[in-house]
């Protein structure tokens, strides 16, 4: 009896298929998901960041280095994300072109918002980008993606938290 391989038989190019037990469909259907959470997620960094460089008024020290560390935990949220992509099989969009069609998110205000209007369309942000993650949850958990869960959970932590953090700026007191 003939041993069974242990590498996926080989395309048409010669390239292994893949075979991770998540079926064709299922890694497609999660990767435009994952294409989507990735342009609103570089959506929000160019959003956060341009809040950062734009912030004026008497909150501008604390929202100038609170916008400095949220688009830097955005910035470093786009690899793993285009990574878990390329993972599944499928290419990460990358282009703004790309990113326009796919994100949920409203492009930032071609002129600076005042600094509490700037964190009320972040609150708007973050949640954008949670709602998008848990959207794809269904998708990832009936296929038994694990890492890809595990990428939801993690980036559904910090968009919630953040929008939290957020919101309290935006409370009367």
């Amino acid at each position: 009896m003939a041993k069974k391989s242990a590498i996926a038989p080989a395309s048409a190019k010669g390239v292994p298929s893949i075979n991770i037990g998540i079926s064709d469909k299922d890694r497609a259907a999660i990767a435009q998901g994952l294409s989507k959470l990735l342009a609103d997620t570089y959506t929000l960094y160019l959003t956060t960041h341009n809040f950062h460089w734009n912030v004026t008024g008497p909150m501008f020290n604390s929202l100038h280095a609170m916008f400095m560390a949220q688009y830097t935990e955005l910035w470093n949220a786009v690899d793993p994300i285009a990574e878990r992509i390329r993972s599944l099989g499928h290419p990460a969009p990358g282009s703004y072109g790309q990113f326009a069609a796919l994100s949920s998110l409203k492009d930032a205000p071609a002129t600076p918002p005042k600094a509490l209007e700037m964190v009320r369309i972040l609150v708007e942000g973050h949640e954008g980008v949670a709602r998008t993650a848990r959207a794809l949850f269904p998708i990832v958990d009936k296929a038994g993606d694990e890492p890809s869960a595990d990428l939801l959970t993690q980036r559904l932590t910090v968009h919630e938290q953040t929008a939290w953090m957020l919101r309290s700026l935006l409370e009367d007191r």
